[in-house]
């Protein structure tokens, strides 16, 4: 089955519209079969790995059986972390940017509980919340699901690994029965089959199997770098290659015109290609890429499908592409006809983790690219200006060479071919390149003096559970209920996948990124500490910063007291 395109599908214009700014064209396989039936109010139980782009699967539908004129809570969407109930509410409110009349809100633990009866009085029509919260919201009658059309159940594996299957059962017990009930998940699990027969009407299930890498003879490669700094890296990499055509993918259309127009401003002969673009534009654009009248071609994904040219030689993801697919057909446009190619990803520290998924996407390891010296920069443009120098021979320009000579008895012909030389090598920004933001992670783990854990112990315990070493492991700050410590950025993802689910003491052990550290601590927990990336448990969280997007409730700007309970 071919994946459709967003215009051939029945959504409105203002969606469509949205979608066209966000560079998206073409629809993946998820949102290609779920779409559709969601929009005819099937129930859908969906089988796809993180990255295949199932948020606005559910999302467009959502959004379009939703009544403005109705002022219930009529869509509720349950994830297992702040984190990414906070993505999805982003991905719903740049959806809504041309529809008037839908309030999202989210709704998860760590916010002040009155701040949030707050924003439920601005009466939003869909709620993105993390199930201990929500749950607590139905018990205080904040929130109340007679009225409810839709429920979705995002990364439910996920929910009930991280111990939610009672609150789960609880709220979709409260909920009208005659609802639509939409259900994603990474695997068919026992439990996950369970929750499909107890609270799904004959739904219907798609499974989308990942698109693995074909082409072996790709290198791939990643650079952890600042975002301010990316330009100035591009910049770098490609003065260091004797690059003749390269294609450097953006994610927004918007990004794509800057990184055009700095890019020319450094000389680089490059173009635009996004979906903005009249189709005659694009088509001149594309021909003159294809017969190498361009040096560069900054596209966004809409031209991943569509540029079919053999002799690309590198391919840089100037950012991270949203959809793992995406990455596939990006990468695949270098590397064919037989030659090898390279593909190079510029990630920020915040986004380490998802090379990991990359790898375990395409099944192939991405090595750590090595930033060039400027010294080995100027030596590469030099050596590529003096490849052409041939001994003995004469030019018209000889005898005006010949004559400046005789005129300053003083210089040599090596002083002219010295300021020649530098003439033609232009401005070099002799600063090297800093690309560490951290070369350590500050981890948060539940476990602390109260599980009987001295910093010995916990040492042992995360070396027992994970492959680090106790060099690894930095700065343990040890408390009542929880610890911090250090780990190279490198094997943060390594104790995030080996940790996680671990039982010690009859409880599962969770752990999650930090970017802080504790300032002050009380009987309850800690106040004013660094804020995590994530929550293992919505009654463990962080209030983030306030946003001000369109149709987006502000979140509270203060993070609250740790109010965790042991179980």
């Amino acid at each position: 089955m071919n994946n459709k395109k967003f215009s051939d599908m029945p959504i409105s214009e203002n969606v469509k519209r949205a979608l066209a700014e966000k560079g998206y064209e073409e629809a993946t396989a998820i949102q290609t079969k779920a779409i559709e039936p969601i929009l005819n109010g099937e129930d859908v139980l969906g089988l796809a790995q993180t990255g295949t782009g199932k948020t606005i699967a559910f999302a467009i539908p959502i959004i379009e059986k939703i009544d403005v004129e109705d002022y219930n809570i009529q869509t509720l969407i349950l994830s297992p972390t702040r984190e990414l109930a906070l993505q999805t509410c982003e991905e719903i409110t740049s959806l809504l940017k041309f529809k008037e009349g839908i309030r999202v809100a989210p709704i998860y633990g760590g916010q002040q509980i009155e701040k949030q009866i707050f924003l439920l009085k601005k009466k939003p029509q869909i709620i993105v919340g993390t199930p201990g919260r929500i749950l607590d919201h139905i018990r205080r009658r904040t929130i109340k699901l007679n009225n409810i059309k839709a429920i979705v159940l995002d990364e439910a594996d996920e929910m009930l690994n991280m111990g939610f299957r009672e609150d789960l059962n609880t709220i979709l017990g409260k909920a009208s029965e005659d609802r639509q009930t939409i259900l994603f998940s990474a695997t068919m699990s026992k439990e996950i089959k369970h929750i499909a027969e107890s609270y799904q009407h004959n739904p219907l299930q798609i499974e989308i199997k990942h698109e693995t890498l074909t082409v072996s003879n790709i290198k791939q490669y990643y650079i952890e770098i600042n975002d301010s700094k990316k330009t100035e890296l591009l910049d770098r990499l490609i003065s260091s290659m004797d690059l003749k055509l390269g294609l450097i993918f953006c994610n927004t259309k918007k990004r794509v015109d800057e990184l055009t127009s700095a890019m020319q401003m450094r000389g680089y002969s490059v173009e635009a290609l996004h979906g903005d673009m009249r189709q005659s534009a694009r088509d001149n654009v594309l021909n003159k890429f294809k017969h190498n009248k361009l040096q560069l071609l900054i596209a966004t994904d809409v031209a991943a499908r569509g540029i079919d040219v053999n002799n690309i030689e590198v391919v840089f993801n100037y950012d991270v592409p949203i959809d793992d697919e995406y990455y596939v057909h990006r990468i695949g446009r270098t590397g064919r006809a037989g030659k090898e190619g390279i593909s190079i990803t510029f990630i920020t520290a915040r986004e380490y983790g998802k090379i990991k998924y990359i790898e375990k996407y395409t099944k192939a390891k991405m090595e750590k690219f090595i930033i060039p010296t400027v010294d080995h920069i100027i030596e590469t443009k030099v050596k590529r200006l003096l490849s052409g120098v041939e001994a003995n021979k004469t030019s018209e320009y000889s005898k005006y060479i010949n004559d400046y000579l005789d005129a300053n008895t003083d210089l040599t012909i090596s002083d002219i071919a010295y300021y020649l030389l530098e003439q033609q090598m232009g401005d070099i920004n002799k600063e090297e390149i800093d690309t560490s933001t951290s070369n350590t992670v500050r981890m948060f783990i539940n476990l602390g003096k109260m599980d009987n854990l001295n910093k010995s112990g916990l040492e042992n315990f995360v070396i027992e559970n994970a492959e680090v070493t106790r060099n690894d492991i930095e700065n343990i700050e040890l408390f009542d209920k929880f610890s911090f410590f250090n780990v190279p950025m490198e094997k943060s993802q390594i104790l995030l996948n080996s940790i996680s689910g671990v039982v010690y003491n009859n409880r599962k052990v969770a752990i999650e990124m930090s970017s802080g550290r504790p300032k002050k601590q009380n009987n309850r927990g800690y106040r004013d500490s660094g804020k995590r990336k994530s929550n293992y448990s919505s009654k463990r969280n962080y209030a983030s910063k306030d946003d001000n997007r369109k149709n987006f409730i502000p979140r509270d700007k203060k993070s609250s007291n740790y109010r965790g309970k042991r179980k």
